[in-house]
């Protein structure tokens, strides 16, 4: 099958190069809306089927109030503020303004409800608070925009009042975690721009996969906008898709164009050169993308949107990426065909030295590790180990206006609220309970006063025939562990009548719950797709186990490192309350999948050289001695690009970033390195091994073709001699082998 797509490429390689401009150019008139249309409200992270949106539905049809919505003005004033005293200009300006919205269902200040809560410590500031109905994600972008407008325009507001509250911080988080992604992507791309053509060895080369991960892009832009109709998008999906989409299409490229020089060096700008790297790297680009496609798809298992959406995501990146690798990027080498290796320094395109070297490198370290095989293993797996501890103390909590860089109102007023007044306004439990008569809600609602942790409790309110509210104010931040485990304890008292619970904590602990209820089958559906295409790559059953354990302890080692920098904080991070829920599960399901990706790129050479008569030993290291310097190459490239998250003002993006940038580092290092090739020695033939019936129907179903070149060979070159000692010459002009 390979054989004859690389024929077919080259036989209409102008065709299909068209072709692919003509999809890229579509696919940038279709998914150049594709942000307007994204999402980002706490309901992303919500389970749709939950007890406590259920709760939140009750109470806005009864109310027409969206519990997860609303505004917060934080008012300075000069003077005191007397609480027994009419409001001040400055005060009664904000309250003015916040009822003259139109989404505006309830106005709260401290003279109308009597609440000194609402006044900070020294009484020079206030917080007016309005309830909003539900609003679609366009609505609170303008609402927000035209708050801010009025705020500046008012000379009683402007310089003393922020907007803050739920809908700005949602709408400033979106508008933050925009402009960071491109400010960190452009600054990385000029230092990743001159590491591809210091890995590539031309302009030309390097050029290459920056086409490929323009085209690969547009075609994500134009999948995610295809799914905004069907299903909610987060805006956190965009983060993903310009991250990993530069990242694997730099993996593809360096992996497709490191082998069309090799071949092209063998057999010129011919149809077999084109052919050879497609049989070869373009089935191991294949199996990358499927598994992790298949890490990435596990996340869809989660019901919150905000999973669902990078999972979906996730996937379409990949999709796009080997799409382009294996259909458009050989039709354009077989377009430029020698001119791969133009505008690049003379002595790169004579002197081979640099590749010949790395190449021994990693010929030399293998044949180290398979001298004392059980001792390497046991000190990496311990360095691991070791490494993912802290994983063991993890603490959990959720994105709000909290996580928001100070110079943003919402962030500031967040900041605000929290330092400065004694009782920080704080989103209650709100309970629903199913009755019609209320009967002893009054008795239940002195029992959740009682409650370790809870400030104050309002009476039951009515909300329509056969639905009760009570609600509990808890003490300190929402988030903050104080407030869980406060929140824990009231759900914890016996309810008169079937209860819901809802607000910002009660829906944080719901969420956290969601998602460890869906773990396992997450997990397990990962592990099974895995070990199937880890079979029908390899046909073993060994590897694929193999690649399990190791996975595990590469992203276990992330997960620990993660929660070293973010929650102890180390490395210039300031400490954290925890981390935020879903991050765990994306860095796991991202560490994971690029992980099995790596292990695919040195199997499929460990093939070829077995394929072509090595011994076990010297396969291995034949294997890594041509993959050593891609996947080297391929991580560092890969880190710079997700790892330019990190530069994001919010911190479950810097989470993201820094925990996969480390998780790839480490699996492209400690684990290719020294933990593969001493576990491939030490079960030597082992390895290889799956009963009777699934080795014929590996062979049944084909699989088991590498797809060789004509006359047998394993590869555009001759395997290297198992010792330390000279190697046969690859022929190839420039350019790393792979």
């Amino acid at each position: 099958m390979f054989s004859a797509l690389g024929s077919a490429l080259h036989a209409k390689r102008r065709i299909s190069l068209l072709l692919a401009v003509l999809a890229a150019v579509l696919a940038a008139l279709f998914g150049g809306t594709v942000q307007a249309r994204l999402t980002n409200g706490l309901s992303d992270y919500d389970d749709p089927g939950g007890a406590n949106v259920a709760a939140r539905e009750i109470i806005e049809r009864a109310t027409g109030v969206d519990a997860q919505q609303g505004y917060a003005v934080l008012v300075r004033t000069d003077a005191r503020l007397d609480p027994a005293a009419a409001p001040p200009p400055a005060v009664q300006a904000a309250i003015g303004l916040l009822k003259n919205r139109p989404e505006v269902r309830q106005v709260v200040d401290y003279a109308s409800a009597h609440n000194p809560a609402l006044l900070s410590k020294d009484s020079r500031a206030t917080v007016v608070i309005g309830a909003v109905k539900p609003m679609k994600e366009s609505a609170t972008v303008d609402a927000e925009k035209d708050l801010q407008k009025a705020i500046e325009a008012d000379p009683a507001l402007r310089g003393h009042a922020w907007l803050g509250g739920p809908t700005p911080g949602h709408v400033q988080v979106a508008d933050v975690s925009n402009k960071d992604l491109a400010m960190a992507e452009g600054m990385a791309l000029p230092i990743i721009l001159i590491l591809l053509f210091l890995v590539f060895r031309g302009v030309v080369a390097a050029l290459v996969p920056v086409v490929a991960a323009l085209v690969s892009l547009l075609l994500t832009l134009a999948g995610l906008r295809l799914a905004t109709e069907f299903m909610n998008v987060s805006t956190g999906a965009l983060n993903l898709a310009f991250a990993l989409g530069l990242g694997l299409s730099v993996d593809f490229g360096l992996l497709i164009v490191s082998r069309y020089r090799e071949e092209l060096a063998a057999h010129g700008p011919t149809a077999e050169a084109v052919r050879r790297t497609v049989a070869t790297a373009g089935r191991t680009v294949l199996f990358s993308a499927l598994t992790v496609a298949a890490a990435l798809a596990a996340l869809t298992v989660f019901p919150h949107p905000y999973l669902r959406s990078m999972g979906i995501s996730g996937v379409v990146t990949v999709v796009a990426a080997a799409l382009f690798a294996l259909l458009g990027l050989p039709a354009l080498l077989a377009v430029l065909g020698r001119r791969i290796n133009s505008l690049a320094p003379r002595r790169w395109q004579r002197d081979l030295s640099a590749d010949e070297s790395a190449g021994n490198r990693w010929h030399r370290i293998a044949s180290s590790v398979m001298r004392r095989p059980g001792a390497v293993a046991v000190v990496a797996s311990a360095v691991l180990v070791l490494i993912a501890t802290p994983v063991l103390g993890i603490r959990f909590t959720g994105a709000d206006a909290a996580t928001l860089p100070a110079e943003t109102s919402a962030g500031r007023v967040a900041a605000d609220l929290e330092r400065d007044f004694e009782k920080p306004s704080t989103s209650p439990v709100q309970i629903v309970l199913d009755t019609p008569d209320g009967s002893g809600l009054a008795a239940y609602a002195q029992q959740i006063g009682k409650v370790k942790g809870v400030e104050s409790v309002s009476p039951p309110a009515r909300l329509d025939t056969r639905h009760w509210e009570v609600d509990a104010v808890l003490a300190g931040a929402p988030l903050d562990l104080p407030a869980q485990d406060a929140a824990g304890r009231v759900r914890d008292v016996t309810p008169p009548h079937p209860a819901r619970y809802t607000g910002l904590t009660a829906d944080f602990l719901a969420q956290k719950e969601s998602i460890g209820d869906r773990l396992p089958q997450a997990a397990g559906l990962l592990a099974v797709i895995t070990l199937l295409l880890l079979f029908a790559f390899s046909g073993s059953v060994i590897l694929p186990f193999k690649a399990l354990v190791m996975n595990t302890l590469s992203t276990g080692a992330a997960l620990g490192f993660l929660v070293w920098v973010f929650q102890d904080g180390n490395l210039g991070f300031a400490a954290q309350a925890g981390i935020e829920t879903t991050t765990p599960v994306l860095v796991f399901a991202l560490a994971f999948g690029l992980s099995t990706d790596y292990n695919v790129f040195l199997l499929g050479r460990i093939k070829e050289a077995k394929a072509a008569g090595l011994d076990d030993r010297a396969a291995v290291s034949e294997g890594l001695a041509r993959t050593g310097p891609i996947v080297t190459s391929a991580a560092a490239l890969f880190c710079l690009a997700v790892g330019a998250l990190a530069l994001s003002r919010l911190v479950f993006v810097k989470e993201l970033g820094l925990g996969t940038a480390f998780a790839v580092l480490i699996d492209a290092t400690l684990v290719r390195a020294l933990l593969v090739p001493s576990l491939m020695a030490l079960l030597g033939s082992v390895n290889w091994w799956a009963p009777g019936p699934l080795r014929r129907l590996h062979s049944r179903l084909r699989l088991d073709r590498m797809e060789p070149p004509a006359g047998g060979e394993a590869g555009a070159t001759g395997p290297f001699p198992a010792d330390d000692g000279a190697r046969e010459q690859p022929r190839m002009t420039a350019g790393t082998t792979t």
